[in-house]
């Protein structure tokens, strides 16, 4: 029998909670998107131009290196419905939800697959959250514990599920104290979880001083940046295949560059319970 779709209503909303001091932060978001949004060709992402102005000016080769081996690493080529999460919650600053929630509103291409998804279960949308029974996208301050527990509580998260948490140059934008919070809620919060975190870390070499600068000058501090220590070169841990395809897309001759750039970044990635699930034995 085919179901019948129905179109979710959206209630206005307003943006006045954003904080100025946070501007800063979500401009790198843009650029990250941006930068992601030039990657097409490095990876399949059909939606992604329906949420980013494509840039006119392409991104140097080594970055985009640099992006494709984050998305590699949390790329899955597997279709096993087993693998696929019972439900999916995505974390942004409130505005920029609003903004993706008003992409996702006026264009068919995104509305379509949510709504013939779900056309018989509940779903919520309104200006900083939408909610279905697979996914959730919730406007929060990962600073702000209480009011994310409570938004996540309000979208039926499951804590006595296995769960994956994912942050990609999150951390580095709050104090370690306020990091350290996030992990300790994590921890406390979930029976059996595992954290991965991809992150710019401390260093003191000339690209990295300028990134910082650079950043400065638009008013957003890494607050975060004198953690950790050194981190190694990722794009060398894909697998060959992978490598060599990358390596097929553009020419690329400052090769020291990139190496100079991926050593300010680590994956890291700690777990709780989940031995059953092999965690323990998970390595890189």
């Amino acid at each position: 029998m085919a179901a019948s779709l129905r179109r979710p209503s959206f209630s206005a909303c307003s943006s006045s909670s954003a904080d100025p001091d946070d501007e800063g932060v979500r401009g790198t978001c843009e650029d990250a998107s941006i930068c992601k949004r030039c990657l097409i060709g490095y990876w399949h992402g059909p939606y992604i131009q329906h949420f980013v102005r494509l840039s006119k000016e392409r991104k140097a080769p080594e970055i985009n290196r640099g992006n494709i081996g984050v998305l590699t690493l949390s790329d899955s080529s597997r279709s096993d419905e087993d693998l696929l999460p019972s439900k999916y919650f995505e974390v942004d600053f409130p505005m920029r939800v609003t903004r993706k929630l008003h992409s996702i509103k006026y264009k068919p291409f995104l509305l379509q697959p949510i709504i013939e998804l779900h056309s018989e279960d509940t779903l919520q949308i309104d200006g900083h959250l939408l909610d279905s029974k697979r996914y959730a996208i919730i406007g929060a301050d990962l600073r702000d514990l209480p009011d994310l527990e409570e938004k996540l509580k309000k979208c039926n998260m499951n804590p006595q599920l296995p769960t994956l948490l994912i942050t990609e140059c999150v951390l580095v934008y709050m104090t370690p104290e306020q990091s350290a919070n996030l992990l300790k809620w994590a921890a406390n919060s979930f029976e059996t979880a595992m954290f991965i975190n991809y992150e710019q870390v401390k260093g003191s070499s000339r690209p990295l001083r300028i990134v910082i600068e650079n950043l400065r000058r638009r008013q957003c501090d890494l607050a975060g940046s004198q953690v950790g220590e050194q981190g190694g070169d990722i794009l060398c841990r894909l697998p060959q295949a992978e490598a060599s395809r990358i390596e097929s897309l553009e020419f690329l001759d400052e090769m020291e560059l990139l190496e100079q750039l991926m050593k300010h970044y680590c994956l890291c990635w700690a777990s709780k319970g989940g031995s059953e699930l092999g965690l323990k034995e998970i390595t890189y």
